[in-house]
């Protein structure tokens, strides 16, 4: 997965197209645009940024858009990502960030008061149980998981997909997930956790999650 990312950072890096779709078996699937996450802010951050106030750890921080914002605020947060690619970026924007995968020894495991997992990371390994599970380690006590997940009423998904870059490209495959909003509850209870709010922004949906 590292080198699919890789990739793609340098195909937005050098002007080339990014996008990609990524398909499932059942049928359900999901397209990014990586481009938008170059830029200063998307639509629906403002919201995401506001709800961390205090340590925050930026899950799959990407090229930093979110981790250098708040950075910039004056926040104590560090990015993580296993793209060295999007490290580097990240870096650049003036974010504190390493390249490390999030199921691996993570600096300040447990004192975490905010968790990030925006722009579809509450996918990340492909099993939203396990990687939700890992968030809650991460947290402190009373901290908040803020997640963007997929808009209520769409197809679910967990498991193997497969990368679409479109006609002529070849295929790759990784593990990912979708987790939609009406999903979301039941997720939580089997991790240990509790929804505490829930919202909709510039067409993107939003959960925070605190521990049991």
């Amino acid at each position: 997965m590292r080198e699919i990312f890789d990739a793609l950072f340098a195909d937005v890096a050098a002007g080339r197209p990014a996008a990609f779709t990524l398909h499932h078996a059942n049928g359900g699937s999901h397209h990014y645009e990586p481009a938008a996450w170059f830029r200063d802010r998307l639509p629906g951050d403002r919201g995401l940024l506001d709800a961390c106030t205090g340590p925050t750890l930026d899950v799959g921080c990407g090229p930093g858009r979110l981790a250098g914002a708040l950075a910039a605020a004056g926040w104590p947060v560090l990015g993580i990502d296993i793209s060295d690619a999007a490290v580097r970026h990240a870096q650049r924007r003036g974010a504190l960030a390493l390249r490390r995968d999030v199921f691996e020894p993570v600096p300040g495991a447990g004192r975490w008061q905010h968790l990030l997992l925006a722009d579809g990371n509450i996918g990340i390994g492909g099993d939203p149980r396990r990687l939700l599970r890992r968030c809650r380690q991460l947290l402190a006590p009373g901290g908040r998981l803020h997640a963007e997940v997929a808009a209520p009423g769409t197809r679910g998904w967990a498991g193997t997909v497969t990368v679409g870059r479109g006609p002529g490209a070849a295929e790759s495959t990784m593990r990912w997930a979708a987790v939609p909003l009406d999903e979301v509850a039941a997720l939580a209870a089997a991790t240990a956790l509790r929804v505490i709010d829930t919202r909709t922004e510039a067409g993107r949906w939003f959960v925070s999650l605190s521990p049991r």
